[in-house]
């Protein structure tokens, strides 16, 4: 049976030891206890958090890497990455990331997540990919999408394909819950 993957978005940003980094590798750490591979963009920040947390926790780690990014940072995938799948492109990493998963959770972030977490959000409301979670984890994204909601653009069904949570565990359990339905 084929494990399924768990695309995790954020920030490019934060370092060790930081309360972000930290944040993000107990994410990579349950996700792999839960026995899902783990698939991020394989650089650093909350990437590097999230694939170190896997691995060490024994689980599988695919870093989607594209030229195109390393061309302006000029940087391979983090040491945790036991499976790089590249791209020329950002476009087609983003659409891998994006069409290629089972779940997704979306770390805070700048605008390269603000642009993960809208396309995931947008090919799940027209059926681009298939019916699966998706986890905003942090008070950013509730704030983010609360402020852009307006009743007359966004309907009511599609603000449901969006799960809210605030702790790492509860964004985890959201995904676990929902594969055991």
């Amino acid at each position: 049976m084929k494990r399924r993957t768990i695309s995790v978005f954020g920030s490019s940003a934060p370092q060790p030891g930081s309360a972000a980094y930290d944040e993000a590798w107990l994410v990579g750490q349950l996700l792999a206890e839960a026995g899902f591979v783990v698939a991020t963009g394989g650089y650093s920040g909350t990437m590097t958090a999230v694939s170190q947390g896997a691995a060490e926790a024994g689980g599988h780690v695919i870093g989607v890497t594209c030229d195109q990014i390393e061309q302006f940072r000029p940087i391979g995938p983090n040491r945790w990455v036991q499976e790089e799948i590249r791209y020329r492109t950002l476009r087609e990493r983003l659409l891998h990331l994006v069409t290629q998963s089972d779940g997704m959770i979306v770390l805070p972030g700048g605008i390269g997540t603000l642009s993960e977490m809208t396309l995931a959000w947008s090919f799940l409301q027209v059926g681009e990919v298939a019916a699966q979670p998706l986890v905003l984890l942090g008070d950013i994204w509730r704030q983010t999408v609360q402020t852009f909601y307006a009743p007359e653009y966004v309907r009511e069904k599609d603000m449901a394909l969006l799960f809210f949570a605030d702790e790492v565990e509860t964004a985890v359990a959201h995904i676990v819950d929902y594969f055991q339905q």
